[in-house]
């Protein structure tokens, strides 16, 4: 009954996220902090611990995204924040056992809701994958939960003999403005839950490699990892996952990526551009190139940089430093970390949008290395 009484709330936490949003992109003013840009990234990171969970932004994102979380939740732990990383997932799990759902959000008082609707197939592998990452020591309470949500996780989304992912489904993902029809995002995702299931002593149907193996016979181009079962196109998400959760450890793979990406100059000028410009989606309800124009097409994401520069930092790129210092000074540039910016490295406006001040993605920049000179 509590999931029953959770979804019937969903269209009120969304008309307050939209309601935000909307407020932000006309009134609201963007913060500018000073310093370098690791002194700004600290000033973020610190800014969106609220004394009991890590908040998405400084901006309209007041509320936790397991999305969000789950990616700089290792980052966190290496830059000393272990106990307020343990202190969110205790919080989040207190709320999703409440729902018996686990939802892509939780909104500041605790109520587990899905944006933008509908579920999303990557909330459980990010939960899983941050419990595991940073060493949550779970209750014999938190392990049945998840157990629980595994078997429902498996049953909805995955094939009952192969473990592969069903045929197109109407869920969310990390680009959530599309339909994908199961992308190489979900798919690592998924590779990574069984991976970070087994770590954690939970029980997962499928072995990891499954994964891996369906990455690398269908959706490896020779240059990259396809966007989905029906696109060959390069989006960022699809393309780098897979390594940045280690369920793909191929360092040859991983070298043709990062040579498409210089080839293709999607780093620049800035790192790091979401798509090649060629993607061609069926968007959601006001997410589209009216609503959103180029929200997810060369637009520079500033999530999929950090993820860029961890791995050229771990595949021992050469290109490391520069492609660092070009991000950094476009943190600087802003005063900020921006949720994304225009090609030209301009922050972000919609008719009906602006993009994020803030975000907690600063902690994937404070955990990497500063390069040599």
């Amino acid at each position: 009954m509590s999931n029953f009484f959770s979804r019937l709330s969903t269209p009120l936490r969304l008309m307050r996220v939209a309601g935000r949003q909307v407020y932000a992109r006309y009134f609201d003013e963007l913060q500018h902090f000073d310093g370098n840009a690791r002194a700004i990234c600290r000033q973020v990171v610190d800014g969106t611990w609220n004394g009991t969970f890590y908040t998405t932004s400084l901006g309209h994102y007041d509320y936790f995204w397991m999305r969000d979380f789950g990616t700089v939740a290792g980052p966190l732990v290496s830059i000393g924040e272990r106990e307020k990383v343990h202190k969110t997932l205790r919080w989040a799990l207190k709320h999703y056992r409440a729902a018996n759902h686990v939802t892509i959000c939780i909104d500041p008082n605790g109520r587990a809701f899905n944006a933008p609707g509908r579920q999303s197939i990557d909330a459980l592998p990010w939960l899983v994958h941050s419990l595991a990452i940073s060493k949550y020591p779970l209750t014999k309470t938190d392990k049945a939960f998840l157990n629980r949500r595994i078997k429902v996780y498996c049953k909805k989304y995955l094939q009952t003999y192969s473990g592969h992912l069903k045929k197109r489904r109407l869920f969310n993902e990390l680009r959530d403005a599309v339909h994908y029809d199961r992308s190489a995002y979900a798919l690592a995702l998924t590779g990574r839950l069984s991976i970070a299931a087994g770590e954690l002593g939970l029980t997962f149907p499928y072995p990891p490699n499954r994964y891996a193996e369906e990455l690398i016979s269908h959706y490896w181009t020779g240059q990259y990892f396809r966007t989905d079962a029906e696109t060959d196109d390069f989006s960022a998400e699809c393309a780098l996952m897979p390594f940045f959760l280690g369920v793909i450890r191929d360092k040859n793979k991983a070298a043709s990526t990062f040579d498409y990406i210089l080839k293709s100059k999607l780093e620049t000028p800035y790192p790091l551009k979401y798509s090649n410009g060629k993607l061609k989606f069926r968007y959601r309800f006001m997410m589209g190139p009216i609503a959103m124009p180029n929200y997810t097409g060369d637009t520079i994401w500033t999530w999929h940089a950090t993820f860029y520069l961890h791995l050229l930092k771990r595949y021992k790129r050469p290109e490391y430093k520069v492609e660092y210092d070009k991000f950094a000074s476009l943190i600087e540039r802003h005063g900020n970390y921006p949720e994304l910016v225009n090609p030209d490295g301009s922050w972000y406006y919609a008719p009906f949008y602006r993009a994020d001040p803030g975000m907690v993605w600063a902690a994937l920049f404070l955990s990497l290395p500063i390069p040599k000179e």
